[in-house]
């Protein structure tokens, strides 16, 4: 089912690091919702029947992964490790966007 797609596992290595950084509880509280609104738009959209559906899905979790990218900017020391995952994450989004 999912265990073939990337993103998707991608999506739960970045949330499964997310859950274990230290972060002012109102980031850390941003940080996991948008890193599990990523997990739960792509497994949602991967069970659409037409490609405008998927795309739809896959555009929220598009956006949600730029909130994750967001806050590790606003909190770049705590959160340096996990830049390169959501970059790798965000460039595979960009793409099942662009389908």
């Amino acid at each position: 089912m999912l265990s073939n797609f990337r993103s998707y596992q991608l999506s739960l290595e970045l949330y499964r690091e997310c859950k274990t950084v230290k972060l002012p509880h109102h980031l850390k509280d941003q940080l996991l919702r948008a890193a599990s609104s990523i997990c739960l738009n792509l497994a949602e959209g991967s069970a659409k029947p037409t490609p405008r559906d998927r795309a739809k899905f896959y555009a929220i979790a598009f956006g949600s992964c730029r909130e994750v990218q967001s806050v590790i900017q606003m909190e770049p020391e705590a959160l340096a490790g996990l830049h390169t995952r959501a970059d790798s994450l965000g460039g595979c989004l960009y793409k099942l966007c662009r389908g």
